[in-house]
């Protein structure tokens, strides 16, 4: 802070991006609790969604095709998006890790 009470120019930028940061890691964690939720709803999981690693295997963990379908729904539904024709692929839906990064990658299209 300088003498006059008034942070420089680069700490503001500092500050500013460590403010993304924290919101974006908020919005990760937020959907990653919205994911696990609908992922017991729907998923078919014979492990507790709750307690799985983020990178852990959906379909190692008992979700099937069919129930894939249905996670995928739910996840529009909550989400407000609609996954286009090239997401709609295993690897897409394989971890919590992934269905993260699809929303992600589509809330950030919408946004631009």
């Amino acid at each position: 802070m300088l003498a006059t009470g008034v942070c420089p120019p680069s700490r503001l930028r500092l500050t500013a991006r460590g403010a993304r940061l924290r919101i974006l890691r908020l919005r990760l964690v937020d959907a990653s609790d919205k994911i696990r939720r609908i992922l017991k709803e729907h998923g078919r999981l014979n492990q507790d969604a709750q307690t799985l690693p983020l990178n852990a295997d959906l379909y190692e963990a008992g979700m099937t095709s069919h129930a894939s379908v249905n996670v995928m729904l739910a996840l529009e539904g909550e989400f407000d998006l609609e996954f286009p024709d090239h997401m709609l692929k295993r690897s897409v839906f394989e971890s919590i890790s992934s269905i993260s990064a699809a929303i992600g990658q589509l809330q950030a299209a919408a946004r631009s």
